[in-house]
């Protein structure tokens, strides 16, 4: 009986970083690349009003959180984030440079999360310093946290180009 289970849990495991793979890397990240090229480098960074962020600040902020929640956690990477600057800057990198950037930290989030047995799925850790989570929480936790903003950063995109996005071509 326990061979299945640990089948079982194995198989989880996998599926997991299967769909972290492919709500990121396959979904969510041609969706922003379409995005970033119908609004180009000066779109990319013009804020819809003052109390919002740009599509670049954003994207900056899906990087970090990124980073801070699967790279530092799961890969041992430093958490050097500095969560206002990513709000801050106002005309910084290109497009271009910012879906790279973040293409290569989804990658290797995506490849940390692939190597996450079930015991480190499920064993607690503090993140931010704050907050208690298990290996699978962090993992929806970014999850949920790039589709939000994605969804932001979509409807951002509608709403300055006037374009309907034809998502569901790509």
């Amino acid at each position: 009986m326990s061979h299945g289970r640990v089948d079982d849990a194995t198989a989880l495991a996998r599926i997991v970083a299967a769909e972290f793979r492919r709500r990121l890397l396959d979904e969510t990240l041609p969706r922003l690349r379409a995005c970033v090229a119908r609004l180009g480098d000066d779109g990319v960074w013009r804020r819809p009003g003052p109390t919002c962020n740009s599509v670049g600040n954003l994207l900056l902020h899906l990087r970090g959180n990124t980073t801070q929640w699967i790279l530092a956690t799961f890969a041992g990477e430093p958490d050097r984030r500095d969560r206002p600057a990513e709000f801050a800057d106002r005309a910084g990198a290109s497009g271009d440079h910012l879906l790279a950037a973040l293409a290569d930290c989804w990658t290797r989030a995506c490849a940390a999360v692939d190597g996450l047995t079930v015991a480190e799925l499920l064993r607690e850790r503090t993140i931010q310093g704050r907050y208690r989570e298990t290996g699978l929480t962090a993992v929806l936790h970014v999850l949920e946290h790039c589709s939000g903003h994605a969804g932001q950063i979509y409807a951002w995109t509608k709403q300055a180009t006037g374009e309907d996005l034809r998502f569901y071509d790509l």
